[in-house]
């Protein structure tokens, strides 16, 4: 994917409207109009085509898979994908439901997928997964990080924020670029409990016990 000219990022990123000519309105209203004005409109026309091509093939979504070859398929075809192994009655994996909608929907190049534990026995024990939530990261169908509950999230005493996430899924190339900007980001992004020694909660399968280590691919 080409690299987008920064002042047709910031204004993509920006845009809550799915109005085409309204995001080009913006971009005429800049005061930056020089030689690149033609080139950066109509890059900023390809790129929402592509984000509406994209929508209609799921990616904007946080979206439940229910069957394990279909989880499987959609990591493997697209170039980056997070993966959600969860528990409905987990609070934990309530809290971690919430920054990947919130991630979804602004990170429209990246599939965002949950899978229930209870619906995925084979990849459950493929994948070691042991304490939830259980967030993988894929790049070309190969796990490229995983998260273990709020781990490594800049988790404190009283917040945990979606920009937590967002920068631990830059650093590992699943996502492109910051889209969650200052103060802004803090409110689109959702607030945990203070931590307990004994908040991760494990899934405690027999077939998950005495299973460690990190998966290289799905």
């Amino acid at each position: 994917m080409a690299k987008l000219d920064p002042q047709v990022a910031a204004i993509l990123d920006a845009g809550n409207s799915d109005d085409e000519d309204a995001l080009i309105a913006s971009l005429e209203d800049s005061p930056a109009l020089d030689a690149f004005r033609e080139q950066r409109i109509q890059q900023l026309h390809s790129e929402f085509s592509r984000a509406k091509q994209q929508k209609n093939e799921g990616f904007g979504h946080y979206t439940e898979i229910r069957e394990e070859k279909a989880l499987m398929d959609l990591t493997t075809s697209v170039r980056h994908a997070v993966v959600h192994f969860a528990k409905d009655d987990f609070a934990r994996c309530g809290i971690m439901d919430g920054h990947l909608e919130a991630l979804a929907a602004k990170h429209t190049d990246t599939r965002f997928l949950k899978m229930k534990v209870e619906n995925a026995p084979f990849l459950v024990v493929r994948l070691k997964v042991q304490v939830l939530p259980c967030v993988l990261a894929f790049a070309n169908g190969v796990s490229v990080d995983r998260i273990v509950g709020f781990e490594g999230l800049g988790y404190t005493e009283e917040t945990f924020t979606t920009k937590d996430l967002e920068r631990r899924l830059l650093a590992t190339g699943v996502l492109q670029r910051a889209k969650a900007v200052g103060e802004a980001s803090v409110k689109w992004g959702v607030r945990a409990p203070k931590k307990d020694a004994s908040d991760d909660e494990e899934w405690d399968s027999a077939e998950t016990r005495g299973n460690k280590g990190q998966p290289s691919q799905i």
